[in-house]
């Protein structure tokens, strides 16, 4: 397994730990995930960020209580990712920095391979991915791109996994 943290900041040298920009609600016992930490996201989750930073998308992916008729949903691909339409280009064109990070003083939260550290952390590489769009089909993802990402929210009614990120900034 390999870790990673992505970023629009191409010189990144030394990862302190920080609070969230924006705190979730989390379940009693675990509000210290908005606290200061470094985050990463393991090898087989990494497509949740292969977008620029602020784009707005919803993933999808079957677990393991999905039924078939949901799975079906997938066609065939492990999972999708929806975009808006306003973000092809810049998904196209944008380059963003693939930083990999040392497994030792990562913890494994349990929420689709995102890991924390509490400490510094140094990166061990660091790669810059241009032409985001051709990142999908490789590691099974379907993407889709759409008009807007509102009726895509329907799939929450299902039995797959919904990740939404950076719905702030999706069209009303």
């Amino acid at each position: 397994m390999r870790l990673f943290h992505f970023s629009d900041d191409p010189a990144i040298a030394v990862f302190e730990p920080r609070p969230v920009r924006i705190p979730s609600e989390r379940p009693p016992g675990q509000e210290w995930l908005n606290g200061p930490l470094v985050w990463a996201i393991d090898d087989i989750n990494d497509f949740l960020y292969l977008f620029p930073r602020d784009c707005p998308r919803i993933l999808v992916w079957a677990k393991s209580d999905t039924t078939a008729e949901d799975q079906s949903l997938l066609g065939g691909w492990r999972g999708t990712a929806y975009i808006e339409r306003g973000w092809l280009e810049r998904l196209e064109t944008e380059t963003i920095h693939r930083y990999e990070m040392p497994l030792d003083h990562f913890e494994d939260i349990q929420d689709a391979g995102m890991w924390v550290s509490r400490s510094t952390v140094v990166p061990l590489a660091l790669t810059a991915l241009s032409g985001l769009h051709r990142e999908f089909a490789p590691r099974g993802i379907e993407l889709k791109v759409v008009d807007s990402l509102t009726p895509v929210k329907a799939l929450r009614d299902t039995t797959l996994h919904v990740s939404a990120i950076r719905m702030r900034n999706a069209q009303p």
